[in-house]
């Protein structure tokens, strides 16, 4: 065949090649010609390629065109090929042209082209894939390497028995815990898009549609925490009554079954060995006063202190501020000598309270980032804050002073992913946090309001109600 190394005659053939006759060979013999010049196998499939497309009689030079070829011997020699293999019938006077052809072989040879053309490729490829394979394969040191580094690193994630013991002993009960809010909003755009929409235990919210609303505006950018509900043409939101009823008739029967439970088991837990034993819960207590006047060593000593101060930030605020040098001058450092201060900042306030931890005497050690949702637990993205860009966060600086004793590390992430109330508000989820850090410890927060107050918490600022 064309794509064969060698040219075989058969006899029988009237004719002449290469100065080998037809009468010189045997009846019902092969043998080869001697080496000529053929085209490769491209410019022989596109031959065949021309041979199969156009009518019959073709001329030499009509081929060469055709094949782009430039060469006129090697066409020819490959022209008396395919006439040798019966392929072709060509006539040679007083020019070479074909005037039969085969179609039915012709294509059959071309799908021996493509066969093989595919198993170059193919070969190609996965020797590409092999040798690429072995470059990228691990050598045996790599190999054990990196095995020996994932041993340590499941021996550094597992947890001890006693810190297994710690989480389990503070975890949330469930009554207590968070309930989920449903990702379709209300409970019809649940009933239209969720097929399991009889299932759905999550809360849902209602939409408020008042006679000076315009639901085709959407809705209001600040939803709950709007100053202008009453005239706000925007559509406002408030969680459903129904989802409200049956979460708390569920939550009753939660707590009737856990108190249940607890009286049958009468379970006594040796929590001595905890750095969370033997915790004594504190109602909560405060003191309506100036901070700045407050005689510190009255108090005594905290464990813990909290602070979210009105920081003078240049801008205007529903509350007074302090000035830098009146933060500076707090005397924060007389009423802690061993413990945690988390110290909530934002906007030029940042550097401002690094600043002050130092002149505290504490060491910063971690920020808290506080992601503010909205009453969809969406992200904020118009914030009140910010001069150049929206605020959708805030930081709490954690500083560690002198040398605390019992207390947790790694329970809670520095992350919170909280809902927005009122101005300067903070999420709730910090004091269990640092309850968990630091349990039944004495606990201090300064520039509290009333809703800061929280057991084994001492709350001062001038916004709360007397004294208790």
């Amino acid at each position: 065949v064309l794509i064969d190394a060698e040219l075989y005659v058969s006899s029988g053939i009237n004719a002449e090649y290469g100065g080998v006759t037809s009468s010189d060979i045997p009846d019902d013999t092969m043998i080869p010609l001697p080496n000529v010049n053929l085209l490769d196998d491209d410019g022989s499939q596109k031959l065949l390629t021309v041979l199969e497309a156009e009518t019959v009689p073709m001329s030499i030079d009509f081929l060469k065109e055709k094949c782009c070829c430039d060469n006129e011997t090697v066409l020819q020699n490959s022209l008396q090929k395919l006439s040798y293999q019966s392929l072709i019938t060509l006539k040679t006077s007083p020019k070479i042209n074909v005037v039969s052809i085969e179609t039915k072989k012709i294509n059959s040879l071309l799908g021996r082209f493509d066969k093989k053309r595919k198993r170059r490729k193919l070969n190609t490829a996965l020797t590409a894939e092999s040798a690429e394979f072995l470059l990228n394969k691990p050598s045996a040191i790599q190999s054990e390497s990196k095995k020996l580094g994932e041993e340590i690193q499941a021996l550094l994630n597992h947890k001890s028995a006693r810190e297994k013991t710690i989480i389990e002993n503070l975890k949330s009960n469930k009554t207590a815990q968070v309930r989920e809010f449903c990702e379709w909003v209300t409970r019809q755009e649940c009933k239209r898009g969720n097929v399991k929409f009889g299932s759905c235990k999550k809360l849902h919210f209602r939409k408020l549609i008042h006679s000076h609303t315009d639901t085709s505006l959407g809705d209001c950018s600040f939803l709950n925490t709007c100053f202008h509900m009453d005239t706000c043409k925007y559509v406002h939101y408030a969680i459903d009554e129904d989802d409200q009823r049956v979460h708390m008739r569920r939550q009753h029967r939660e707590a009737m079954n856990t108190r249940a439970k607890n009286s049958a088991a009468m379970l006594v837990s040796d929590s001595k060995s905890l750095s969370m034993a033997a915790t004594t819960i504190t109602p909560p207590q405060w003191i309506q006063c100036d901070i700045r006047k407050l005689d510190k060593d009255v108090i005594g000593k905290f464990t813990v202190i909290m602070a979210d101060p009105p920081w003078d930030i240049h801008m205007e605020l529903p509350y007074g501020t302090m000035t830098d040098d009146e933060m500076r001058n707090l005397g924060v450092e007389k009423v802690q000598d061993d413990g945690f201060i988390f110290l909530w900042v934002t906007g030029r306030a940042v550097e401002l309270g690094r600043e002050l931890l130092a002149i505290w005497g504490y060491d910063r050690v971690d920020d808290i980032i506080w992601v503010k949702t909205n009453q969809l637990q969406r992200l904020i993205r118009t914030g009140r804050t910010g001069h150049w860009i929206n605020h959708g966060k805030e930081h709490c600086l954690v500083g560690v002073k002198g040398n605390p004793k019992n207390f947790n590390r790694g329970l809670d992430c520095d992350l919170i992913v909280s809902e927005v109330r009122d101005t300067s508000h903070k999420p709730d989820e910090i004091y269990g946090m640092i309850e968990r850090l630091s349990p039944g410890t004495r606990k201090l927060e300064l520039f509290g309001r009333e809703h800061n107050t929280q057991n084994n918490w001492l709350t001062l600022g001038n916004q709360l109600d007397g004294v208790h």
